[in-house]
């Protein structure tokens, strides 16, 4: 014999319905159907009754439209032949419930049991319309076996009575049975009660037990459990199979599938739990029993959340040693009829938190500041206070117990994202992990521990691009043409969030479409300024989140501290925050430090290189790094390669900026400014503390071809070609090469424009190439040597996403 329990919105529809009675007519085995009322009627009658109770007449209108939407369900379920008789059981039902609401009416006041009496015609008329839908079906009055007593002004049901009478009732099993969920009664005084909020499946729950079902099955309107909130997990899906005391610490908190209770009956009997939709039965559903299952490689079956928190704490140096300090907390708790899900305390035991419900808060403070006045008064406990508006997080699996590293890696994943955990508690059984945090984390921290511990299929790296430039719309095409290799080989999803240009900015959480970004910025962006992009961002607060600077702009770089101290990464291809003041480069590298995230600008010298990584692994391997000798501009590079007879010096620069090589105003980099602050930021990589000023600059160009205009400098700039080509053909004839070389040693730091013969290893370096010599404790003789492309967009881009996978962990 099975029992099945239908709610939720397959029952609130004539589809639901019909759904409803083809699943239960094609069982092959006796049946008995447990029932909720039609999805919404509870919440309706509780708004009818207490307008009623306040004098409203506006009452009736809405008493109405129940009786309406009842007669349409009756019009479209039931077969003709039954109709007639099926709408006197109803008509009776509402005469009975009209009379009650009437005398609500006239004397302005309602009692806890009218109240129960009232909500209790939902579930009953249901029953009714359902049972005579069904071919067959038995109707049977909840009412009358479902017994309740009270405690603390609750209805706790009376299992020895209750088993006794659903044994009694059901002695001779019909083919398929029909109940009303939800509802009960007092077993000494006989009036109308009901099981709470989800008591429907309770109900399902004791009558499986009462009488050994084979399976208890909940259809409802989802596919079964999820590994998270799939309104806040896009990518969250059906957990398979769980245990029992899975499915009892998910449902307790806040997963919605069953109510909590439900689990108990059926655990204490054995008796495995099904979760099916009703208008998906052919799905899997989820498989509840005492086994214990899952893949070793997921500590965690699922993530459940309560979002409606508030932390009591009682703290005091008076507690530490004391005897009987909790018993006192959770016996005046109980008599106030409070419920507490989460109990967090200090070693010291000078400090214990607990979780209740917001809606308690206020009643547990006064009960706990009564209960330990004395106490507060002499010093011994300080003042009992509440937090109210957080959310508690559970992570549950059975396959947590004896895995060493979980609780590490929660916190871990959840200090790196920058989510502050409150409060926090974890049996002995080690099946649960709860923590508390605020309730604007709640979305994030979801996302994080979903994706950190594997129950997503992907993990995600969510990308706010700013600047889309040469570089930036490079970068963009690398992205979109990896996108789907990276997913594949190595279960990396790049979500590109934001894109931001220097008008106009985009953001979408769940991803733009790369295919046609720019379309949509320029339809869809709305104004965009350093202070929105950074605002918009922070507030956006989504997990593994990485901000990416393509832009050469100082109001985008002076956003870096503020990022980081949000836990956002930043990559950056923008050198002003790298080679501006000493302290502001030291404090964006100890914020990242500091807050477990990166902050990486590999691409600030040489292109796509890998230079200062190769740095920094010298560094941390225990080596010292004396000195560097290094070309850094592949404009002027360009520049010393393509003059010629033919060229003059003023047509090369031209050339470069055309190719792309140099800077929109090309004077950043014949002034050697860029040049500069690219050997600032070797030298600072290479622990040497140095200031733009200190650098030494010998430059080829006379300083008052850089103090006008952009304008200016191109018309004047031609007055040089004629001595540079006499300088050049002398240099030719003596069989040399001009480079502009940055030299730092020991600290010390030069720039200027040197002749280089044919045995240097400058000599050949060709077109907009970059190279650099490292000279070290070990790499002393023979200086390591870098060489390769230091300029143009794509390799540039290339950098930089190469930094951004160094965000993910992947190289």
């Amino acid at each position: 014999m099975k029992v099945l329990k239908f709610g939720g919105t397959s029952v609130g529809s004539v589809n639901g319905i019909l759904n409803v009675k083809k699943i239960v007519e094609a069982e092959n085995e006796p049946v008995i159907v447990v029932v909720s009322a039609f999805s919404g009627i509870t919440d309706q009658l509780y708004k009818v009754a207490k307008l009623a109770s306040e004098g409203d007449d506006s009452y009736l209108s809405d008493y109405q439209e129940i009786g309406i939407r009842h007669l349409k369900i009756i019009e479209d379920v039931i077969d003709a032949s039954k109709k007639e008789d099926v709408l006197q059981q109803v008509q009776a039902q509402f005469t009975d419930l009209s009379n009650i609401l009437r005398g609500i009416f006239l004397i302005k006041d309602i009692s806890v049991k009218i109240t129960d009496t009232i909500v209790s015609y939902g579930e009953s008329i249901s029953s009714i319309i359902i049972c005579n839908a069904i071919t067959n079906a038995t109707h049977f009055d909840s009412r009358t076996f479902i017994k309740t007593e009270n405690q603390f002004d609750k209805h706790i049901v009376d299992f020895e009575k209750t088993n006794a009478l659903i044994c009694e009732k059901f002695a001779y099993i019909n083919p398929i049975s029909v109940c009303g969920g939800f509802i009960s009664t007092d077993c000494i005084t006989n009036f109308i009660t009901n099981l709470g909020r989800g008591g429907s499946d309770y109900t399902a729950a004791i009558i499986a037990a009462a009488l050994h079902a084979s399976i208890l099955e909940i259809w409802t309107d989802v596919d079964g459990f999820m590994t998270a909130d799939p309104r806040i997990i896009n990518n969250a899906y059906v957990i398979e199979k769980l245990s029992f005391i899975e499915a009892m610490e998910l449902c307790n908190f806040g997963a919605k599938v069953i109510y909590p209770p439900t689990i108990f009956p059926v655990f204490h009997k054995n008796i495995p739990v099904k979760i099916k939709n009703t208008f998906n039965p052919e799905a899997e559903g989820t498989y509840i029993s005492r086994e214990k299952t899952g893949e070793p490689s997921k500590a965690i079956k699922g993530i459940s959340s309560i979002n409606d928190t508030s932390l009591i704490t009682v703290q005091g140096l008076g507690m530490v040693g004391v005897i009987g300090v909790n018993y006192r907390i959770f016996r005046v708790l109980a008599k106030s009829g409070i419920s507490v899900f989460l109990v967090s305390q200090a070693s010291s035991e000078n400090t214990t938190s607990i979780g209740v419900r917001n809606a308690d808060s206020a009643v547990a403070v006064e009960a706990l500041r009564k209960e330990f006045a004395y106490e507060i008064s002499q010093g011994e406990i300080n003042e009992i206070f509440s937090e109210d508006d957080l959310a508690t997080v559970a992570i549950v699996g059975d396959n947590m117990k004896r895995t060493p590293g979980i609780a590490g890696k929660l916190f871990g994943t959840l200090g790196r994202n920058g989510i502050n955990v409150v409060a926090c508690a974890q049996g002995a059984s080690e099946t649960n992990i709860s923590f508390v945090t605020d309730r604007k984390s709640l979305r994030k921290a979801l996302n994080v521990i979903h994706d950190s511990f594997f129950l997503s299929e992907y993990q995600v790296l969510n990308i706010y691009i700013t600047g889309i430039g040469t570089v930036g719309g490079s970068l963009i095409n690398q992205i979109k043409k990896q996108q789907e290799k990276l997913k594949a080989q190595n279960g990396l999803k790049l979500n590109v969030v934001g894109i931001a240009s220097s008008k106009k900015m985009l953001f979408n959480r769940d991803g733009i479409d790369l295919e046609n970004y720019a379309e949509n910025l320029k339809l869809n962006g709305v104004e965009a300024t350093s202070e929105l992009i950074c605002k918009e961002v922070i507030n956006l607060n989504i997990f593994n989140s990485v901000f990416v600077d393509c832009t050469a702009n100082s109001h985008i770089s002076d956003l870096y501290q503020q990022l980081l101290e949000n836990n956002i990464s930043v990559v950056t291809a923008n050198k002003l925050a790298a080679s501006a003041a000493y302290d502001k480069y030291l404090s964006l590298k100890e914020t990242a430090r500091r807050r477990g995230v990166k902050f990486l600008f590999e691409t600030n010298v040489g292109a796509g290189l890998p230079i200062i990584n190769t740095m920094n692994n010298l560094i941390n391997s225990g080596d010292h790094i004396q000195k560097m000798e290094a070309v850094l501009s592949g404009t002027l590079n360009f520049i010393f390669n393509t003059i010629s007879n033919d060229i003059p010096l003023s047509k090369a620069i031209l050339m470069a900026k055309e190719a792309g090589f140099a800077e929109p105003d090309p004077r950043i980099d014949l002034s050697g400014k860029d040049v500069i602050r690219k050997l600032v930021i070797l030298a600072r990589e290479a622990g040497y503390k140095v200031e733009q000023t200190d650098v030494v600059k010998n430059l080829f160009i006379p300083e008052k071809y850089f103090s006008g205009s952009l304008e200016d400098f191109w018309l004047t700039v031609p007055e040089l070609d004629a001595e540079f080509e006499s300088k050049r053909q002398k240099l030719d004839a003596d069989g040399k090469r001009w480079r502009f070389v940055a030299t730092m040693e020991n600290g010390d730091c030069n720039v200027g424009l040197q002749e280089v013969d044919s045995l240097h290893p400058f000599y050949d370096l060709q077109g907009s190439n970059n190279i650099i010599l490292i000279t070290t404790e070990r790499y002393n003789e023979f200086p390591m040597m870098i060489k390769g492309y230091g300029a143009g967009a794509s390799v540039t881009a290339a950098g930089v996403f190469s930094d951004i996978m160094s965000v993910a962990n992947i190289r």
